[in-house]
């Protein structure tokens, strides 16, 4: 003789065999009238705790609380489907990520119930958190010279329309100093890229000590070639800048055998000063100052060269 299984042993069946956490809530009660057994192998607390709502919004964590519970029961009443991702506290104290998925039961144009499935989505959310953290990093990397840890060609470029705008707002002075290492060709040649390397990485550590304030920013845009942003700095100070990259570079005495100008390191820099107006660019500024340093060249290297640009 067959037993007799009714539709509903073979749902609740269904239900708890499924790792989704089943659950039923009674709109006018506001208690539940079924949750699934695995609630208590996944948050510890007993079937038979889960009795009215009220148990629902005290086992979630206190920052995710008022949005969540604000934000389903508007939708419940305005009889809307709907998800929301909570912390929901275990009985040892730990947190564990839910997604709860909601279906909102009409009876004649009215709420009846709500009836739902729990998720645990734990595993999702450090997987979330974790590519956000990466995305976080790639992004630093983008902004960041991998040889020698300071900025790179495209953030300075992004500080320097920041600080172009800036300028062009209070009329304060802006200051670039744009340098290269002298003869780094042959320092390469004849200590080798690895020693070439190591010597970027001492030149960007020292002239990063030439800052004076907050605000002070250096990049590394080219092979051997840097640039300070000198926000609100006037020609007199960026002079006093100038000069001290160049005394910070002498003192770190980095022997160069083979440059034509100093058996020393040495450095050449082109320094301008500029007001920032409507119809000048920061580029154009830029390359001006560029072109101080190849005068600085051509004057015999391990020098600046100075000017003051006026509107």
């Amino acid at each position: 003789m067959h037993s007799v299984e009714t539709d509903s042993d073979v749902y609740k069946t269904l239900l708890e065999s499924t790792k989704a956490i089943p659950w039923r809530i009674d709109w006018k009660t506001m208690t539940f009238s079924y949750i699934g057994p695995q609630i208590e192998s996944l948050l510890g607390w007993a079937q038979d705790s889960w009795v009215g709502v009220n148990d629902w919004v005290e086992r979630m964590h206190p920052d995710d609380r008022d949005y969540v519970v604000e934000f389903c029961v508007s939708q419940s009443r305005a009889g809307v489907d709907h998800e929301a991702d909570y912390r929901a506290l275990t009985r040892n104290g730990e947190y564990v990520w839910i997604r709860d998925v909601v279906h909102v039961v009409r009876k004649d144009g009215e709420v009846e119930a709500l009836v739902g499935f729990m998720f645990d989505i734990s595993e999702r959310k450090k997987t979330e958190e974790h590519l956000i953290r990466l995305q976080k990093q790639l992004e630093e990397y983008s902004f960041q010279d991998g040889l020698t840890g300071i900025a790179n060609r495209r953030m300075f470029d992004t500080v320097l329309e920041r600080e172009w705008t800036s300028a062009q707002r209070s009329g304060a002075p802006l200051s670039v100093i744009v340098l290269d290492i002298d003869y780094f060709k042959q320092y390469n040649d004849h200590y080798g890229h690895i020693k070439g390397d190591e010597c970027l990485r001492r030149v960007a550590r020292t002239l990063s000590l030439a800052a004076n304030r907050p605000r002070d920013f250096i990049a590394r845009i080219g092979g051997e070639e840097f640039v300070w942003l000198l926000p609100e700095t006037d020609a007199e100070s960026a002079r006093l800048v100038a000069n001290k990259c160049l005394h910070l570079i002498r003192q770190q005495q980095i022997p160069h055998e083979f440059s034509v100008v100093s058996p020393l390191l040495s450095l050449s820099l082109g320094v301008g000063t500029t007001h920032a107006t409507p119809h000048t660019t920061a580029l154009a500024f830029v390359e001006q100052v560029d072109k101080l340093l190849y005068q600085a060249k051509r004057n015999g290297r391990m020098r600046a060269a100075f000017t003051d640009f006026r509107d």
